[in-house]
Formats: C-alpha cells, sequence, structure tokens
C-alpha cells in the first residue's frame, strides 16, 4: 500500500511499483487478454463504421478484467486511480514484456 501514498517521478521508478502490483499469474493473464479484446475491439469500433459510443466497451474489457485481477487475485487497490496514466502505460508495457518473454505470461 505504501506504493499508492509515494509520489513517482517518472514513469521509469513507476513501473517496477507497477510490477509488484501484478505478480500473481492469474492477474497478469486478466490484463493482458483485457487489454488485448481491449484494443481489438477498438480498431474494430473505428474501422467497421459502429457508433463511436462502443467504443465505451473496450474501457470495460480492459479495466473490468484488470480490476478482478487485483480484486480476487493481487488482494490489493489498482494504481490506475492514483496514477492513471503511468498505469495505462504499464499495462502496455507489461503487455509488451510479456509478448517477448520478459515477464512469465
Amino acid at each position: 500500500m505504501e506504493g499508492l501514498m509515494r509520489k513517482f517521478n517518472s514513469f521509469r521508478e513507476f513501473y517496477p511499483f507497477y510490477l509488484e502490483q501484478h505478480q500473481d499469474k492469474v492477474s497478469r493473464r486478466l490484463h493482458f487478454i483485457g487489454l488485448l479484446c481491449a484494443v481489438i475491439w477498438m480498431f474494430y469500433v473505428l474501422f467497421s463504421g459502429a457508433a463511436y459510443w462502443n467504443l465505451l466497451y473496450s474501457l470495460l474489457m480492459g479495466y473490468g478484467a484488470g480490476f478482478i485481477g487485483h480484486f480476487f487475485f493481487e488482494k490489493n487497490k489498482p494504481a490506475t486511480f492514483r496514477y492513471p496514466l503511468y498505469s495505462f502505460a504499464g499495462d502496455f508495457t507489461m503487455m509488451k514484456d510479456i509478448f517477448i518473454g520478459r515477464i512469465p505470461f
């Protein structure tokens, strides 16, 4: 919990804390799958001619899956509430790190 009270001055400082908050394998998988589905859905909406309000579903997919991971598996509070931009960047950075094998899926 102390990381949520800490002030991070850069994403480089924040990312190790972000990874500490995502140690559970199921939680990481939920983040990965939720973000992947959200990005796919976003592209579908943008290129299919669907109404733009459908983009809200991508938020539900990405954050919904991530919050389930935090509340039920990590048992911690998502850093998104205190560090929304760093957390958003952390989601994509962790996804990349999973893709390249730096972090186990």
